[in-house]
């Protein structure tokens, strides 16, 4: 009988002992308070604002080409989807910076 209590305080005790390491896993594993950056760095978020930029005035070019060869209007619809593209792309790339700024702002009178 001393057996099986002895058998039961070890098993106890390594349970204990790994719901101690399972918590100390998951605080490491907590997502940290970031400054506001979604990306690993800031080539990350340059690029990322580029592709942004350069997607919108692609996609007039494209489109406007594409428009223009099916209804013979060479090259006003280009021009005009250029612009609505690039519109667009700096709108998109306004849009990103707002969501990698970061949300509160830091004052020095909260000090």
């Amino acid at each position: 009988m001393t057996d099986d209590r002895k058998k039961s305080d070890e098993m106890k005790a390594n349970l204990d002992d790994l719901s101690a390491r399972v918590s100390a896993a998951r605080e490491a594993n907590e997502p940290k308070e970031s400054r506001g950056f979604r990306e690993a760095t800031t080539y990350g978020i340059a690029t990322r604002l580029v592709a942004e930029l350069v997607a919108g005035i692609l996609v007039g070019v494209l489109f406007g080409w594409y428009l223009d060869q099916w209804l013979n209007t060479k090259p006003w619809l280009m021009i005009i989807l250029i612009m609505i593209g690039a519109a667009a792309g700096i709108m998109n790339v306004m849009r990103a910076a707002k969501q990698l700024a970061p949300s509160n702002t830091y004052n020095e009178d909260d000090d």
